[in-house]
């Protein structure tokens, strides 16, 4: 019997690492190869439990690079793809957004003729809710699979086009795909410059927390682990051309969160520091992820849960972050 094999691209980041390390456990008959650029946010020390199994194997290239890519393709007669891999810092994308059009959307396409040319039986993409705006702060309103797409920033701009080009290539060549969009995701080997992971080193070393604006901006908090098996039931159950939502039903404000990890760690909420508002700041995001619970997903954490769990997930992996945090490419 064959062995399926299955790229995941993207998986020395956060949300594709602990996929990646999702899948070599929980499939041992299916072959696992990472292929991860290995930029600032790429960190292969995660994956030191798994890294000799024999269903895995890691494979530095860029996304972009269409030669490496359509060789590789060739090469290992990949089955599916699951596509993690983009710039994906909001912050950076303002300051350069030329990046996050090169990754997000020209590597994309690499990827998508590589897989219409060695005819792959799904090819997964991985979004994000970021794509469709922001809501107001309405708490019966949420995005679902027919939200208009209306990206604010320059990384969800490239993120849509992206989603798009997914679809086109459906439409147009009869590609079997699906996109997942989820809402902000938590928990294990979050990269230290987003808000969770960020918070938790401020206050360890009790340095001024910075919340943008008034820190009433909202954001539904989805565990990683619960998406990694979103994304793992999407690739074998999910109908192709479908878009799927995955949400965590954790609506919190950014203070809010904050404040709680804060509370956690026994600290004042004095560190709290209020900063100016980052351009385009989208007010509120909340998905309804009906269509994927229809299919059988649900969410095992809720924020309360889960965040007491990532806490304690970084309070018992310090040299893991402080190693990234004082390292001269996060610099």
């Amino acid at each position: 019997m064959s062995r399926s094999k299955v790229l995941v691209t993207g998986g020395a980041g956060f949300i594709g690492g602990n996929f990646v390390q999702y899948m070599v456990d929980k499939y041992p008959d299916y072959d696992i190869v990472n292929l991860d650029a290995l930029t600032y946010a790429g960190d292969l020390t995660k994956h030191k439990a798994i890294e000799n199994k024999a269903n895995y194997r890691f494979v530095k290239a860029d996304i972009a690079d269409r030669d490496v890519i359509s060789a590789l393709f060739a090469e290992e007669q990949f089955e599916y793809v699951v596509h993690f891999a983009a710039e994906s810092h909001v912050d950076r994308s303002i300051t350069d957004p030329g990046i996050f059009v090169r990754t997000n959307v020209m590597g994309t396409q690499v990827l998508l003729d590589a897989a219409k040319a060695n005819g792959i039986k799904k090819f997964v993409h991985v979004s994000t809710d970021e794509v469709y705006g922001e809501l107001d702060f309405d708490p019966t309103v949420f995005f679902t699979e027919d939200t208009p797409l209306q990206p604010n920033s320059p990384y969800s701009a490239s993120k849509a086009s992206s989603d798009l080009l997914v679809r086109a290539y459906h439409e147009t060549f009869g590609l079997p795909m699906n996109i997942t969009r989820c809402s902000n995701n938590y928990g294990p080997y979050h990269f230290p410059e987003k808000l969770i992971p960020l918070t938790i080193s401020k206050v360890v070393n009790e340095q001024e927390v910075p919340v943008y604006g008034d820190g009433k901006n909202i954001r539904d908090w989805l565990h990683v682990w619960d998406h990694c098996a979103a994304i793992d039931l999407v690739l074998h159950e999910g109908i192709s051309g479908e878009v799927y939502n995955v949400g965590g039903h954790n609506e919190k404000t950014n203070l809010e969160v904050v404040k709680t990890i804060i509370a956690a760690l026994g600290k004042s909420e004095d560190l709290i520091t209020f900063v100016t508002d980052r351009l385009g700041h989208d007010k509120r995001y909340a998905i309804d992820p009906t269509k994927l619970e229809q299919l059988g997903w649900k969410p095992t954490y809720n924020f309360e849960t889960g965040i007491a769990q990532t806490i304690e997930w970084y309070m018992d992996n310090r040299e893991w972050w402080e190693y990234i945090l004082n390292s001269e490419d996060h610099k």
